[in-house]
C-alpha cells in the first residue's frame, strides 16, 4: 500500500491568487431588449395639454367597410352592425339590418373551386368569412388579369342585387367561407316597406354626394382653368370634418423599489440604482413598441382603413405582395414593418426569383430594401399571436408607413418637459424612502401614435413565415 505525499508549491497557486484579483464585470445584460427600430425611425410630436386632435377634410363619401364574421365550426355568422360597410345596407336601423343579416346562407368551397364564370350574370352578394377569393377578367390580349383579391371581411356583388350585372371570373385561391344573399331574398326583404324605403334613401343620398365629391370621398373644391377673356370664376371654400379624431396620449408606469443598503454599499464602478433604472426603462420601451403596433385603441394595426388592407396572394411574401402595398402607400413611403421571420421569409422567395433585394445601412445596422425601401424587423408584429422568433408556424402581418407630419403620415406622439425628465416624455421621480429603508421612484412614459390619413398606412395581411424551398443543383 503506497501512501501519496502532497506536492508543495513552488509558486503562489492560481485559486488563491483570484482572492486578490478584481474581476471584470459588466452591467446586468438583458435578452429582451430588443433594437426597437419603429420607436427610433418615428418622428415624434410634443403632445401639449394631452391631447392630439387630427383635423381633416370633410369626407361626404365614405369608403366601404369589412364586414365581421363570427365562425363556429362550419357555421359562419354576420355581425349586424358591421352591415353598414356595404352602402347598400348602410342607412338601415339595428333591426333591419338583423333582419338582412339572419338572410345570408353560409357556403364551403374547395381549394381552386370555380365560383362564377366571367361573364355570367351575378345575382348574388358574396361575403368572405374565411379564405381567400379572386377576382379576375379576360385582358385585351386574351390574358387573365387580376381584377381584385378578397379576403376575411372583404364583400363583392352588391351591384348584382340591383340589377343584372356581368360577374368576373370567380376563383377560390385557398378553401373558403363564404355568406352570400341571393337576389331572391333580397328582392323579398325589399318588399318590407322599412328596409326598401332606408336602402333607396341611403342609394340617394350618396349618389348626391358623389357627385360633389373627389375621388377620397371629400368635397369638391371648384376651380376653373382660364385661357383668356373675363370667364365668371367659381365661389369655394373649404369644409372641415365636425368630429375629428382625438389621440388622448397613454401611459406606462411603474414604482421601482430599491434598499439603500444595496445601493450604498454596492455601488462602485457601477452604480446600482442607475442600473436598475435603465433595465426598468428598458421595459417600459419594450412595452411602449408593443402598445404603438397592438393597442386596441391607436395601434397601427387596428388603425388601418379597410380600403387599405390586403391578403397575400399565395401565402407567403411574395415581391408582386409588396409591390401591392407600395402601390397603396406610394406618397412617400417610408419603411415596411415585419416581424423578424416575415422578412427571413421574403428573402427566401425573392432568391427563389432570383432577384436577390438590396442591402441599406440605417443606425449601423444592415437592412434588406424592397424598391428602395428598408424592411424593418420588429417581434412585437406577432405570428398568431406570438412574438417566439424561433417559430415557423403560423401567419402575421406586414405593414408598410409613411411618416411626419409634413408627409400627413404616421407620427409618435409624447409628452415633454415633465417633472424628473431623463428623456422626452419619460420621467423617473424620486418619492421618498419608507422606515424599511427602501426608497421608491416614480417612472413614468406619457405616449401614443396618430396615422394622420388613411392612405399612410397599409397592411399585408395572412403572411405565412414558414415556407422553404427546395433547389436541385447540377452535379
Amino acid at each position: 500500500m503506497s501512501t501519496t505525499v502532497p506536492q508543495s508549491h513552488l509558486t503562489l497557486g492560481a485559486t488563491a491568487a483570484r482572492n486578490l484579483a478584481t474581476a471584470t464585470v459588466t452591467v446586468p445584460q438583458n435578452a429582451a431588449r430588443t433594437p426597437r427600430w419603429l420607436h427610433k425611425l418615428l418622428p415624434w410630436v410634443d403632445v401639449d395639454g394631452g391631447v392630439y386632435r387630427v383635423n381633416r377634410r370633410k369626407v361626404l363619401v365614405q369608403k366601404p367597410g369589412l364586414i365581421t364574421v363570427e365562425t363556429s365550426g362550419k357555421k359562419a355568422v354576420i355581425t349586424p352592425k358591421s352591415l353598414r360597410g356595404i352602402p347598400l345596407f348602410s342607412g338601415l336601423d339595428n333591426e333591419g339590418l338583423r333582419v338582412v343579416a339572419a338572410e345570408f346562407a353560409t357556403e364551403h368551397h374547395d381549394l381552386g373551386k370555380e365560383i362564377a364564370k366571367e361573364g355570367s350574370t351575378g345575382k348574388k352578394l358574396y361575403v368572405v368569412a374565411q379564405g381567400k377569393l379572386e377576382l379576375s377578367i379576360t385582358g385585351p390580349h386574351g390574358d387573365s388579369i387580376r381584377q381584385s383579391l378578397l379576403g376575411e371581411g372583404n364583400y363583392y356583388g352588391d351591384d348584382s342585387l340591383q340589377g343584372d350585372a356581368s360577374s368576373p371570373a370567380i376563383k377560390a385561391l385557398t378553401a373558403v367561407t363564404l355568406l352570400t344573399l341571393d337576389r331572391t331574398k333580397f328582392d323579398a326583404l325589399k318588399r318590407k316597406a322599412a328596409i326598401r324605403d332606408a336602402i333607396e334613401h341611403a342609394l340617394e343620398k350618396r349618389r348626391a354626394a358623389q357627385a360633389k365629391a373627389n375621388e377620397y370621398g371629400e368635397a369638391v373644391i371648384d376651380l376653373l382653368t382660364v385661357a383668356g377673356g373675363e370667364p365668371k370664376l367659381p365661389t369655394t371654400f373649404v369644409d372641415y370634418d365636425e368630429d375629428p379624431r382625438e389621440y388622448h396620449l397613454s401611459t406606462i408606469q411603474t414604482v421601482l423599489q430599491t434598499h439603500t443598503r444595496v445601493t450604498d454599499l454596492y455601488s462602485n464602478k457601477i452604480d446600482q440604482l442607475r442600473e436598475q433604472v435603465r433595465l426598468t426603462v428598458e421595459a417600459v420601451k419594450e412595452w411602449e413598441e408593443w402598445e404603438l403596433i397592438n393597442n386596441p385603441d391607436f395601434g397601427l394595426l387596428r388603425e388601418i382603413a379597410p380600403s387599405q388592407r390586403i391578403p397575400t396572394r399565395s401565402g407567403p411574401p411574395t415581391p408582386d405582395d409588396l409591390d401591392e402595398l407600395l402601390a397603396l402607400v406610394w406618397k412617400k413611403p417610408a419603411f415596411f414593418l415585419a416581424h423578424p421571420k416575415a422578412i427571413a421569409a421574403f428573402g427566401r422567395e425573392c432568391t427563389r426569383r432570383g432577384v436577390p433585394p438590396p442591402t441599406v445601412n440605417l443606425f449601423g445596422s444592415p437592412f434588406i430594401t424592397w424598391r428602395g425601401v428598408p424592411l424593418v424587423p420588429s417581434d412585437k408584429l406577432l405570428i398568431n399571436g406570438h412574438a417566439n422568433v424561433g417559430s415557423s408556424l403560423g401567419s402575421t402581418s406586414i405593414l408598410l408607413l409613411r411618416v411626419g407630419e409634413g408627409e400627413q403620415g404616421v407620427v409618435g406622439l409624447q409628452k415633454t418637459g415633465v417633472t424628473g425628465e431623463v428623456e422626452p416624455g419619460l420621467s423617473v421621480r424620486y418619492m421618498g424612502t419608507n422606515e424599511n429603508s427602501i426608497a421608491s421612484h416614480l417612472v413614468t412614459r406619457y405616449f401614443s401614435a396618430a396615422v394622420l390619413t388613411d392612405d399612410a398606412i397599409a397592411r399585408l395581411d395572412n403572411v405565412l413565415v414558414g415556407n422553404y424551398h427546395d433547389y436541385v443543383y447540377p452535379q
